[in-house]
């Protein structure tokens, strides 16, 4: 009975440590919903995990595990705006209810720039080209 509950208290940690959610797969047609953030100004040309630089005017993102060069729609849920990006780097770091970084081109683009931080539905639609 011990060992039951010793097993029962691990798979608990572990679904907690992983905010309870699968990771999203890298098949098109795949989806996910959580928060996004954005990030520009200071990391402007510097180099991504991809080894890009990166340009806050691109439409580009950064996800934990979808590979490099994967394009993804990210749909703001408050406004069902849109838009195309392709993963160049890696994060969100932090809080783990943010599953993407967008570009400031692209968090401008689905109008979340001022909020900083809103609800999303990320959709694979293509992998690395």
């Amino acid at each position: 009975m011990r060992q039951f509950y010793w097993i029962l208290g691990v798979c608990l940690i572990s679904a907690l440590s992983c905010g309870g959610k699968a990771p999203i797969s890298k098949t098109p047609g795949s989806s996910a919903t959580g928060k996004a953030s954005w990030y520009g100004g200071k990391y402007h040309g510097r180099k991504t995990a991809s080894g890009e630089r990166f340009d806050k005017r691109a439409l580009t993102a950064a996800h934990r595990t979808l590979p490099f060069g994967t394009k993804v729609r990210v749909t703001n849920l408050s406004n069902q705006k849109s838009v195309v990006v392709r993963i160049t780097d890696r994060g969100p770091f932090g809080r783990r209810e943010r599953i993407v970084d967008l570009s400031e081109a692209a968090a401008e683009m689905i109008g979340m720039k001022r909020a900083g931080v809103v609800r999303i539905r990320l959709e694979v639609l293509s992998g690395p080209s």
